[in-house]
């Protein structure tokens, strides 16, 4: 029987520290994952384990590790999503999780007003950040994407692309033709032209390699690029499989990917921006 995840958040704090330092500092999500991954020699199996929706274990859990370690004053995120040590954190090959946790829960408690009619939540329950928040709405607009038909995704497929700057894009999907749903270019500068075809893939689970390999050979004389875009996730070997050396790569875009890009382009998304007033109660104590 496959070994489960079994790590907790708390038990990635120094893997993560280790991972970055192994970056040279700073690092994206996704090479911190893999960089984790490594460290803690898991297995393809222990890797995909779904936390809930479209997210890992893995992946859930080390978006904790580095909320604590970024309230801990060890690391810093930028808005395009690089994560970096801190010259603190870059001083720091290793904590005490127990010190990180006392400290953060603390602070956080300190922060919010007391409610004694309300009982005192688990800290999981109740730290704020952005990225912790971005699960539940992607969560929510992935179950929609994946409540439509597979035509109709097709079709949102395309028009995500158009958007994106592809031209004459066009839903083929025509049966026994390797997964091929589409085609369309893309020109870079005005100069250089690029022909891609892509596969819409309504998914529940896990992208397969197999299906990488399929999508791949009947790219291969037909186009320049290929891209799978999916509501669900790519497995570890899907992921290596599309990026093999000697072999054409495949752009992959999972579940949270896609919600992005329709997040940053409004298409069927609203954002409201919410005013927050804070009282500066040290100000009026000058009067």
């Amino acid at each position: 029987m496959p070994e489960s995840f079994k790590y907790k958040y708390d038990d990635l704090f120094n893997p993560t520290l280790k991972a970055l330092h192994n970056l040279g500092g700073s690092g994206s999500v996704e090479e911190i994952e893999e960089q984790v991954s490594l460290i803690l020699k898991l297995t393809d199996e222990q890797v995909n384990e779904v936390h809930r929706g479209n997210t890992s274990k893995l992946s859930y859990r080390l978006t904790w590790a580095r909320n604590y370690l970024k309230r801990f004053n060890l690391l810093e995120n930028s808005s395009r999503g690089v994560w970096a040590l801190t010259e603190l954190g870059l001083k720091t090959p290793s904590v005490d999780k127990e010190v990180v946790k006392r400290q953060v829960v603390a602070e956080d408690r300190l922060q919010r007003p007391k409610d004694k009619s309300r009982p005192a939540a688990p800290i999981e329950e109740v730290l704020e950040d952005e990225e912790l928040h971005k699960y539940s709405w992607q969560e929510k607009l992935i179950e929609e994407l994946q409540n439509i038909s597979p035509a109709a995704f097709e079709r949102l497929c395309q028009r995500l692309l158009r958007e994106l700057g592809f031209q004459n894009v066009e839903v083929t999907g025509r049966p026994n033709d390797g997964g091929i749903d589409g085609k369309g270019m893309l020109r870079l500068g005005g100069v250089l032209s690029f022909h891609v075809i892509f596969q819409a893939k309504r998914y529940k689970g896990a992208v397969s390699p197999s299906i990488v390999r399929d999508f791949r050979g009947a790219m291969v004389g037909r186009a320049d690029k290929g891209l799978i875009i999916t509501t669900g996730t790519f497995t570890r070997e899907a992921k290596r499989e599309a990026s093999r050396d000697g072999a054409p790569p495949i752009d992959l875009m999972d579940g949270n990917d896609l919600a992005e890009k329709l997040k940053e382009l409004r298409l069927g998304i609203d954002i409201e921006l919410v005013e927050k007033i804070k009282i500066k109660s040290d100000w009026f104590k000058t009067f």
